[in-house]
This record gives structure tokens, C-alpha cells and sequence, in this order.
């Protein structure tokens, strides 16, 4: 594993474009630090984010990570663009040529998308402890460590997404056409999902019939993973009941979308090595 990774960094450490990226994406995990700095001061109007409650324990977990994971979309760029230069620079063949076997190519990818996923998931919870310890209004330790487990979704979520963008970068061997393919797909999941409302519409229980089939698609069930955060602030169920609307979702992070995200990272990683060692090189 280790000498997998070595060659994979070593690659990744001589490409310009992947660094800067690389560095782009982490900058802006840092710059959620700065939501606390944003304040509306207009005449009568005063409001300060971080007096909001966003940065409170157990909820910063939950809108951090939520936030966070918007961001992905950076390293996906250096996930398609490492398979990509793969076949551009001719390293695939060289790889294969030296001895790499092409199991052991596709694990390197799959171990360095985990590393990747593991980083951003210890930065978000450093990023996260430090600012929840500054404006938090509950510092107990158990109220702290609560709701910590959409840490683990973040980083299933990520490991997810960024498998799904490694087998298009198999696929097409190009990350402009990689990334276009995954939007590609996050529209026919939008037109399903219409589609579906439109089949349902009579019925009594839509929503939940729309939502229990399409809990099993890629995106959807990455997106059902961390659930968004801010119809959880007090200001704004406040808001809610005073318009007479309740909210009585839940925002846990449910085993089930844990499990049906597993199950389609290994048919990415596995459908990767299938078709690459399908593939004539």
C-alpha cells in the first residue's frame, strides 16, 4: 500500500495543476472560519453569523461538514485529472511496463482517493474543533463529541464521489469529458427524480415514494448522507412556527444511505479495474 501511494504522490507532486488545486481546496476549507467574520449592520438590522448558533456544538459537525462537502468539486478536478494524465503522458503504460499489475494501478487510485478523503475529513474536524471551542455556547465534552458521526459520512461521501469521478476518468480518459459525464449524470438523476413526482402526483405519500426510489441513485444517496443543516437553527424554526409550518425530518445519518454509498464505491472501484483490464492497451 505505502509503495502504491509513494508512486501515486510522486506523480501528483510534479503536477502543477493538481497542486494548485490541491491547495485551492483546502484554502477554502479554512475560509468557513471566516462565515464567523460575516456581520449585517444596516441601521436597525444586526446580525452576526457566528451568534446564530452555526458554530455551536454538537450543530458545527453538521454545517460544517455540510458546507464542506460543496467544496469537493475541487478535488474531483485532481481525482479525473490524475487518471486522465494517466493516458496523456503515457505513465499507464510505463506503470504496466515496470511491473505495476493493473489490479495495483487501480488500488493506488482507490488508496489515494482515501487519502485524499481522510485529510479533508481531520482538516474539517481541526477547522471545526477550533471554531466550535472559540463561539460555542456548550463546551461539555459530551455535548461535544455528539453528532460527530457526519464526520464519518463526510468521508464516505468524499471516498464515494471521488470513485465515481475515477471510473469516468477510466472511461473517457479525458477530465474535461469525466467531470461533463458526472453532471451528465446528475441531470438524468434530476429528470428521473421529475419524472417520478410526475408518476406520483396523485398520491397521498408522494415525497416518500419519490425519495424511497431514488435513495438508491449515486447522487442522491450522497446527498442523503448529510442532510442540509440549517432548517435545524433555532432562528429559523422560530421563523417557521410563527408562519405555522413544522419540520419534522430527520437529519440523522441513516445506516442504510451509509450502506448503499459503500455498495456503489466498490461497483465504481470495481467496474474501473474491469474495464481497464478489459481494455488493450
Amino acid at each position: 500500500m505505502l509503495r502504491l501511494l509513494t508512486i501515486e504522490f510522486h506523480k501528483l507532486r510534479h503536477n502543477r495543476a493538481s497542486r494548485v488545486l490541491t491547495i485551492i481546496y483546502f484554502g477554502l476549507l479554512t475560509c468557513i472560519a471566516l462565515i464567523a467574520a460575516i456581520k449585517f449592520d444596516i441601521g436597525p438590522v444586526k446580525f452576526h453569523l457566528a451568534d446564530a448558533g452555526i458554530f455551536n456544538f454538537p450543530y458545527i459537525w453538521h454545517f460544517n461538514t455540510y458546507i464542506a462537502a460543496i467544496l469537493k468539486f475541487f478535488l474531483l478536478l485532481v481525482i479525473v485529472s490524475m487518471m486522465a494524465n494517466e493516458y496523456s503522458y503515457k505513465t499507464l503504460k510505463q506503470n504496466l511496463i515496470d511491473g505495476l499489475s493493473k489490479k495495483e494501478f487501480i488500488l493506488s487510485k482507490f488508496y489515494t482517493v482515501i487519502v485524499f478523503a481522510l485529510f479533508s475529513t481531520v482538516f474539517v474536524f481541526i477547522v471545526s474543533l477550533i471554531l466550535g471551542l472559540i463561539y460555542s455556547d456548550y463546551n461539555e465534552i459530551n455535548i461535544i463529541v455528539t453528532d460527530m458521526q457526519y464526520l464519518v459520512a463526510f468521508f464516505i461521501k468524499l471516498v464515494g464521489f471521488f470513485s465515481f469521478g475515477l471510473f469516468f476518468g477510466i472511461l473517457v480518459k479525458r477530465s474535461a469529458f469525466a467531470v461533463g459525464a458526472m453532471l451528465v449524470w446528475l441531470i438524468i438523476e434530476g429528470i428521473m427524480k421529475g419524472l417520478l413526482f410526475y408518476t406520483f402526483r396523485k398520491a397521498d405519500n408522494m415525497s416518500e415514494r419519490v425519495s424511497e426510489i431514488m435513495q438508491f441513485m449515486p447522487f442522491e444517496s450522497m446527498s442523503n448522507l448529510i442532510k442540509e443543516p440549517f432548517s435545524r437553527l433555532n432562528a429559523v424554526r422560530t421563523v417557521a412556527n410563527q408562519v405555522g409550518e413544522q419540520f419534522t425530518k430527520s437529519y440523522d445519518v441513516q445506516f442504510l444511505d451509509v450502506m448503499i454509498v459503500s455498495v456503489w464505491t466498490f461497483i465504481f472501484i470495481y467496474s474501473s479495474y474491469a474495464l481497464l483490464k478489459k481494455r488493450d492497451l
